[in-house]
């Protein structure tokens, strides 16, 4: 086992925090994508994180939704920073089991991206990984992450394993994450999760980039649309 950690100096991971919380105001789930923001930061990563509550994004599926009756949409700026990152980490609070609203509209929005393809022919999410950090004190934490994590790689995002972290504490009223006396920045399960997630991320991040990414054949869609079946049974008459 190697005990010098890799230098991922090359690569950028962009955090975007779907809480109900707007900035300066505390964030449990900010404190949690803390930790993994952290740790990229300290094997050289470009990090950026995003407060989606904080622009004002407008619902849809559209890249763009001021051409659809929306006087104001915020997700055109943010789609610039998406497409900069290799790493893309979606962070969640739990409300009554599930993802919050606010991530719910990030994934939409993000989902309005995944007709667009990149130089390859392939999603523009091709080559990019994801993640999730989930908080609440409610059950739902593996529910949410299996709705986000879906999600991702629908759209073109590959997820390495252990993709996700979270901590939950006890059902009902109670402390939450970054509460004093929670236990949440204590807990060995969480912190090694976060750990085993971040590095996991950035791995597999640096695999595609040296290799170039994911392989074209049978993955373009605009050779696809051109007429190329890539050994499909049926192609002749597709």
């Amino acid at each position: 086992m190697t005990t010098t950690p890799p230098d991922y100096a090359g690569l950028r991971a962009l955090f975007i925090n779907g809480t109900l919380t707007p900035s300066p105001q505390p964030s449990n789930t900010q404190a949690l994508m803390d930790v993994a923001a952290a740790i990229m930061r300290g094997a050289g990563v470009t990090v950026e994180q995003v407060r989606a509550v904080d622009h004002a994004i407008a619902p849809g599926v559209q890249p763009d939704m001021r051409g659809s009756g929306f006087p104001d949409d915020a997700w055109p700026a943010l789609t610039e920073r998406v497409l900069a990152a290799d790493i893309l980490v979606l962070g969640t609070p739990i409300w009554l089991g599930e993802k919050s609203s606010v991530t719910t509209r990030v994934i939409e929005r993000l989902y309005a991206l995944s007709g667009e393809t990149n130089d390859r022919g392939q999603s523009v999410f091709h080559g990019k990984v994801g993640g999730l950090v989930v908080t609440g004190n409610e059950d739902g934490y593996k529910h949410a992450s299996m709705n986000v994590l879906y999600s991702l790689q629908h759209i073109g995002c590959t997820i390495p394993p252990q993709a996700d972290a979270g901590w939950v504490g006890e059902a009902g009223p109670g402390p939450s994450y970054a509460d004093e006396g929670s236990g949440g920045p204590e807990n060995v399960f969480t912190q090694r999760s976060v750990t085993v997630m971040s590095w996991g991320l950035m791995h597999l991040a640096a695999m595609l980039q040296r290799s170039g990414g994911i392989p074209t054949y049978g993955t373009s869609t605009t050779a696809w649309e051109d007429g190329e079946r890539f050994g499909h049974p049926d192609g002749d008459r597709l």
